[in-house]
This record gives structure tokens, sequence and C-alpha cells, in this order.
């Protein structure tokens, strides 16, 4: 079983329009590993409840096929989703373990943000993007 961490460059605080996020308390450099944190993985039951729940806006989809779902623990659910995001996240599904690494230079008081498509790069929009555009368009 691998250490599990967050290092003292991170906290957590209100984001404007975001609930919760994690904010840098320092300079962080590129590369770095902030958090390792262990994964309860939920069955076929429970992930198909999770919808039901107050957990739908905190959990991962999980496993090599996405079929199960998982809520991470630590601070590894608090992070806010971002198409340009500061870190990348690494799942290993066989040690239950959720790695988040700055994928750059992250200034002191800067959000620390993860892409919820998984590849930093993937701007396919989220349930939350969609909900959005419905919306406007109903007010139209």
């Amino acid at each position: 079983m691998p250490n599990f961490f967050i290092k003292d460059c991170i906290t957590l605080k209100q984001s404007p329009g975001c609930g919760l996020g994690v904010f840098a308390t320092k300079d962080i450099p590129s590369g770095t590993a902030i958090e390792c944190a262990p994964v309860l993985v939920m069955n076929m039951k429970d992930t198909k409840l999770i919808g039901e729940t107050f957990l739908y806006n905190y959990y991962f989809n999980w496993g090599e096929s996405s079929r199960l779902s998982a809520i991470v623990l630590g601070w590894g659910s608090m992070y806010n989703h971002s198409y340009d995001p500061t870190c990348k996240y690494e799942t290993d599904y066989e040690d239950k373990t959720f790695k988040v690494i700055t994928r750059r230079a992250v200034k002191k008081g800067e959000e620390v943000t993860i892409n919820y498509n998984f590849y930093p790069e993937d701007q396919s929009k989220l349930w939350f993007d969609i909900k959005n555009i419905k919306s406007s368009a109903k007010k139209k």
C-alpha cells in the first residue's frame, strides 16, 4: 500500500461560484505530487443509486470500464474542474488510490484544479455544462 499524503502546500477554502476548492498556500513547482488519496470503491448497486444522493457531485467513475464509482478521500473530491487545469490526476485501480500532480507551476493563492474528463486536454462538455446550456436555452 502506498503512503498517503497531502502536501503542506494546499488548503481548502471558498472558490467563487464553486463552493469549496483546493488552493495553493505557497508556490508549487510543476511535476509536484501534492496528494495521494485512498479511494472507496462502490459496487454496481451503489453506483446505480449515487445519482439520487448528495454524493453525486463528488464521485468519480472507476475501473477500466468506468462502470463502477468511487469516492476519493482526503481532498480528492474537493478539486474543482477546469478545462485548463493546473493538475492532472492518476488513478491506480489495484491500490485504490488517486494521485494529484501539478501540470505546471502553481502560484500561491491560485486554485488547484483538475479536468473531470480525466485527460487534461479533453474539452468534452460535462453534465453541469450541458445543464447550464439547456437552462440558458429555456430562458430565451
